[in-house]
């Protein structure tokens, strides 16, 4: 490859920054209506914008949401995608489902608790566990990056799949990157590959690494930046995103 080559592989973003793949409304975990919150995405200058409202058993709110983002779309060339955040809640990567999965584009998955034979267990828990010494480091890390692979898998069944903050729930705990085995990485990253899906640099939670996504792209994962905007003043605002 010639040094103008090069020179222009490096020099080409990692990252569409005209793109929010993955933020909040009042449907959910944020404040602001989806109308809001597409223009905001406007005057960010985005050209492209993802709905990831948290869903659970409970949400009998996806319909609603789903022709609200359809509506949006009518008034508006920001290209919208209507999906959900839901969360692993075991070990084999079985998530929290929502009633009805029908009218979303993709399915944004989520780790923020352990998943333990006693159930879920939120980061404190899993912090007071190491403590005691009921539990350790390398079973903490294997098992969450265990369950977010299945989980991904388990989400690519029914919609293109997204994976929300990875690795975060490690983050949380105490467990940084340096800390997880290179076989765990490759796995992680070898199930966002045959799975297809598509993994969020997080500007809110501050992760992956630039290192893991640098592995995922050269695997051939995509990898999209995400705000997890919770208020439309922060859709498509981007500083650790922007540092990658």
């Amino acid at each position: 490859m010639s040094a103008e080559r090069t020179a222009a592989v490096e020099a080409t973003p990692m990252l569409d920054l005209c793109a929010d793949a993955h933020v909040h409304t009042g449907f959910s975990a944020g404040r602001d209506s989806v109308g809001v919150v597409v223009m905001a995405a406007d005057r960010a200058g985005l050209t492209s914008l993802t709905f990831a409202d948290q869903a659970g058993p409970d949400s009998t709110w996806l319909p609603a949401y789903g022709d609200s983002v359809r509506r949006a779309q009518q008034r508006t060339d920001i290209r919208l995608s209507a999906a959900a955040e839901i969360e692993i809640i075991r070990a084999d990567g079985w998530l929290a489902w929502p009633p009805d999965l029908g009218g979303l584009d993709a399915i944004s998955v989520s780790l923020s608790r352990l998943p333990l034979a006693a159930g879920p267990a939120t980061p404190q828990q899993v912090r007071g566990l190491l403590a005691a010494g009921s539990v350790r480091r390398a079973d903490v890390i294997e098992r969450a990056v265990e369950a977010t692979v299945r989980g991904v898998e388990r989400a690519a069944r029914y919609a293109p799949a997204r994976l929300s903050r990875p690795l975060s729930l490690l983050n949380q705990i105490g467990i940084s990157e340096d800390e997880i085995d290179a076989y765990l990485l490759t796995h992680l990253v070898e199930g966002c590959r045959v799975t297809h899906a598509t993994v969020e640099v997080s500007e809110a939670w501050r992760t992956p690494s630039a290192a893991l996504v640098r592995r995922l792209l050269d695997a051939g994962v995509t990898v999209a930046a995400a705000s997890d905007a919770r208020y439309a003043a922060q859709v498509g605002r981007w500083q650790y995103v922007a540092t990658l």
